[in-house]
């Protein structure tokens, strides 16, 4: 088990670049969320492009978009590239990325959820960095839920706190350990990226992360059987599941995830708590973690950040 290479942790005083590379941006809830970041100390730039608006659902063209990202990495005096949201058009722009180019910059700190799982995975496989799994500053998600925000501060500035993932209610959907590197995130943006040419290469003995929102029981189905038959779990050591909501009846959605996941043979954790949830948890991707089930905690072995 091969970890990615960890960037450095934050500190007051560092530059963070905000960049847009998905949907559009609320402008009154980034402006809440650019003050919560600043009280912790930190430096805030604002992409060029993150307020722009095209075809009525992505912030500016897909080369903009992709433009803001590089240009944030490729700086020297950015510490951290935070994408503030997510929605839909991280697909559009991955490709139109130089990533020699980010490489020759170094390690950042990267941050973002949903959509951004496909930033997840090409960052991961191209750069070879950790990432964090985490709420973004353009949503209510980050605004408005202090224990989502105080997770995620505590990832950046002082990992060494949070090594322990788990909420109330976590538990067994298949009871069992397991240990392997984290990768995944949304699941409908897993199965996605499987259309892709350039795609990263199924897990190899990993502990896998899944969620999704607003999607019925049977859609989920239909998502989890793509990546089955795609032979995405076929080296998969465990699975963390996260939160689905606005998925139906929670229990609908665990008979079904029990149902197309209890045949891999491998523990399968229910609910902890990372994803679009209240008091969502900021969870490190490319760490080795250790996998408890039936205790309800994916526990990683080294802090998130240097």
């Amino acid at each position: 088990m091969i970890e990615r290479t960890r960037p450095d942790r934050l500190k007051p005083g560092d530059l963070v670049a905000l960049v847009a590379p998905a949907g559009r941006v609320p402008e009154e809830v980034l402006r809440a969320g650019i003050e919560i970041v600043e009280s912790w100390g930190l430096r805030v730039r604002l992409g060029k492009h993150v307020l722009d608006r095209h075809l009525g659902y992505l912030a500016g063209t897909d080369a903009d978009r992709a433009a803001d990202l590089q240009d944030a990495w490729c700086d020297p005096e950015v510490a951290a590239v935070f994408c503030v949201r997510g929605g839909y058009g991280c697909m559009r722009m991955v490709d139109l990325l130089d990533w020699s180019a980010m490489a020759a910059a170094g390690p950042k700190v990267f941050a973002g959820s949903s959509d951004v799982t496909t930033l997840h995975d090409y960052i991961g496989a191209r750069l070879n960095l950790v990432t964090l799994f985490a709420p973004m500053l353009a949503t209510l998600a980050f605004t408005e839920d202090e224990q989502a925000q105080q997770h995620f501060h505590s990832t950046v500035f002082d990992p060494a706190a949070v090594r322990v993932l788990t909420r109330p209610g976590a538990g067994a959907l298949v009871a069992g350990r397991a240990s392997g590197v984290v990768v995944g995130g949304n699941a409908s943006l897993l199965a996605a990226g499987l259309a892709a040419r350039t795609a990263p290469p199924p897990p190899d003995g990993a502990i896998a992360l899944l969620e999704d929102v607003n999607e019925d029981p049977y859609r989920l189905d239909g998502i989890v059987t793509k990546l089955l038959r795609a032979g995405w779990f076929d080296g998969v050591n465990g699975i963390a599941l996260g939160s689905w909501t606005g998925c139906g009846d929670p229990v609908h959605v665990r008979a079904m995830l029990a149902d197309r996941l209890g045949g891999l043979g491998v523990p399968v954790a229910w609910e902890l708590g990372f994803g679009h949830c209240s008091a969502a948890l900021t969870v490190p991707i490319g760490l080795v973690a250790d996998l408890d089930a039936v205790a309800g905690t994916l526990t990683v072995r080294s802090n998130a950040l240097r």
